[in-house]
């Protein structure tokens, strides 16, 4: 456990203070914040606030309402089928690489034939050695077949029209997606890079949260699942309507505005705490706690799904998440473009600060770098190369936040692993160098479990002899 150096005159772990979960990473961290959750379950930890950025996001919008069962579980989020789908390569981009492929094979058509008569004029010697006799057949078609492939009215004509018309349609097809994808809001630049999409999508990811939601919201009853804002409106009124109820948690979501160039601050607290929510005296300008926080029992009731959406965007992979501001609020009807950002985690420590909780437990799945002699194979695919630097940046900003002293601040205790083999997209498995083999999420999830235990309930849970249910 990493006690980081935070606020050191502050009194050990208590369960009857005020305590917050904060929950960080992208992608597959989202699976060992699920075993951290199990854990903290079992050993009847008490939580007063959930807040999470990036798919910390899931995590903490599950264990707000009581339901982080559904995490974990045999059916639960983690488990299931349709998380190895999350952040796939968009279609278009798959199409377009299909099409390329596709080209060069049709031009390397003539090459391969040609070096098949490399292989057919060695087969027709040995055969002739051994006494076949009807060995010369296989040479006369060969060249049978060359000459009739390489006429005027084959290859060298149809070769060109099927690789135009494969590249054409590509070409069309993007056009068309581009076109059908365009937004309200203006874009400057060239026209052809708004042919360039951005590869990734985060679309499944945002489907698979909104569809557990439900089924925490909707009970027993078998009803058709509604758009995303009702039943974002659903759960806000779930979570308003019982917040201080055994299982139900004041809720903080951080995201980043990229138009405004702030952190967005998605909080439903308890009604004792909304007053200062936009009135806080961490920032002078009043001005700034409306530009930046939105409080989703007031007039951002209906925000809950951009704040998810945001949190699950990442930045430059896949396309930012719009959020149209209601003519009565601060930003005046405008349309901003959100995704996360890793260091917004300082800034959900604030908040959370500013909320009155005296401990943090922050969780992590970038591991502290163990020093020399620990490197690995870089990773040369896509989303390999991304995932490494968002694990990276993830660790250099979990390190500044634990370590950055704050003068009565709460105490923070950090949940992270030793080592992490699995990158933020292997959501089918990671290979582990160490160990030479695949390892899935279930072993993450697993992971976090056992950290959960060894670095928290253990050391600080054990120590206070307490357990509190919250």
């Amino acid at each position: 456990m990493i006690d980081g150096g935070v606020n050191l005159r502050a009194p050990s772990y208590s369960p009857q203070r005020r305590t917050a979960l904060v929950l960080s990473g992208t992608g597959t961290a989202g699976a060992y914040h699920a075993g951290v959750l199990r854990a903290l379950h079992e050993a009847g930890v008490k939580l007063d606030v959930v807040a999470g950025r990036g798919v910390g996001a899931i995590g903490a919008l599950f264990a707000a309402v009581d339901g982080a069962q559904r995490l974990w579980d045999e059916k639960g989020f983690w488990r299931a089928d349709a998380v190895r789908r999350f952040y796939p390569w968009r279609p278009t981009v798959r199409m377009v690489g299909g099409a390329l492929a596709l080209s060069l094979g049709l031009v390397a058509l003539p090459i391969a034939a040609i070096a098949f008569g490399l292989i057919v004029f060695p087969i027709d010697f040995l055969l002739k050695m051994v006494g076949v006799g009807a060995a010369g057949g296989l040479t006369s078609w060969y060249l049978q077949l060359a000459s009739d492939a390489f006429a005027p009215q084959a290859l060298p004509t149809w070769l060109p029209r099927l690789v135009l018309i494969v590249l054409g349609a590509a070409a069309f097809t993007v056009v068309v997606t581009a076109w059908l994808g365009r937004t309200e809001r203006r874009r400057r630049g060239a026209f052809w890079w708004r042919l360039v999409p951005s590869p990734l999508s985060a679309r499944a990811a945002i489907a698979l949260c909104w569809s557990g939601v439900w089924d925490l919201v909707r009970g027993a009853a078998r009803l058709k699942q509604p758009a995303a804002a009702e039943l974002g409106r659903r759960y806000t009124e779930l979570l308003a309507e019982n917040i201080g109820q055994p299982g139900f948690r004041e809720l903080v979501i951080v995201t980043h505005d990229v138009d405004a160039g702030r952190d967005l601050v998605f909080a439903l607290v308890s009604e004792a705490r909304r007053r200062d929510l936009l009135r806080r005296a961490t920032i002078p300008a009043t001005q700034g706690r409306q530009a930046e926080v939105l409080d989703l029992s007031g007039l951002a009731r209906d925000h809950l799904p951009d704040a998810v959406g945001a949190a699950l965007t990442v930045p430059v992979a896949t396309d930012l998440h719009l959020i149209r501001f209601a003519p009565d609020a601060y930003w005046r009807g405008e349309t901003h473009r959100l995704c996360d950002r890793p260091g917004c985690l300082e800034r959900v420590v604030e908040e959370v600060a500013a909320l009155g909780v005296e401990q943090v437990v922050l969780v992590s799945s970038a591991p502290e770098s163990p020093g020399p002699h620990a490197l690995a194979p870089s990773r040369i695919d896509g989303r390999g190369r991304l995932g490494e630097y968002l694990q990276s940046s993830e660790a250099a900003v979990v390190r500044e936040v634990v370590s950055r002293p704050r003068a009565g601040g709460p105490r923070i205790y950090t949940i992270r692993p030793s080592h992490n083999p699995i990158g933020p997209f292997d959501f089918d498995a990671g290979f582990d160098d160490r160990s030479d083999r695949r390892q899935p999420l279930t072993e993450l999830m697993s992971s976090g479990y056992q950290d959960a235990y060894h670095q928290f309930i253990e050391p600080v849970i054990g120590e206070s002899g307490e357990r509190v249910i919250g």
